[in-house]
């Protein structure tokens, strides 16, 4: 196993980071979740039955616990918000983030926050096409959709990223 998961890490582990930092938009926590996903591949890795690539297994398994964190999140931040004052305690952070200085071209940062608009799923159709490159067969294995409604999402979510830039004054890429 130990081989195997070496392949597996040389081989994907930079598109895995990649798929996940463009989801979270953390470097730190994109970190962690590929070590879930990671964890995840070895108790399960012997149940891989193959059919499937084992790139779309993979992603498969960013995509969850992609999805399991924003889960959490969506859960740890109703419990904050029912148990603080907000017009009592402000709490502003005046320093950019790592990732956003980091982004210093104009249209990659307009580009970059126009992913913000988007649904998680139309956000992961994009990412998996336009970032990690998969191919719309590929997107569906890994979502579990069709090739249609990959296709329909990924119309959905460029007309959202367009008309993001158009608000900010870009009309085009």
């Amino acid at each position: 196993m130990n081989s195997v998961f070496a392949e597996i890490y040389e081989k994907y582990h930079r598109d895995l980071f990649q798929f996940l930092f463009y989801m979270v938009r953390n470097r730190e926590l994109a970190e962690d979740l590929v070590q879930e996903v990671y964890i995840r591949v070895m108790k399960s890795y012997d149940r891989f039955e193959g059919k499937s690539s084992l790139k779309t297994w993979l992603f498969t398994i960013a995509r969850n616990v992609a999805i399991d964190h924003f889960r959490k999140e969506q859960n740890l931040k109703k419990r904050i918000f029912s148990r603080t004052d907000w017009k009592e305690r402000k709490m502003i952070d005046e320093h950019p983030l790592p990732e956003e200085i980091a982004m210093q071209n104009e249209k990659i940062q307009l580009l970059y926050r126009s992913l913000n608009e988007c649904t998680v799923d139309q956000r992961t159709v994009l990412i998996a096409r336009f970032i990690q490159q998969l191919s719309i067969m590929e997107t569906a294995e890994i979502l579990g959709w069709t090739e249609s409604k990959v296709k329909t999402t990924q119309h959905r979510a460029l007309k959202v990223v367009r008309k993001a830039m158009e608000k900010e004054g870009i009309d085009e890429w």
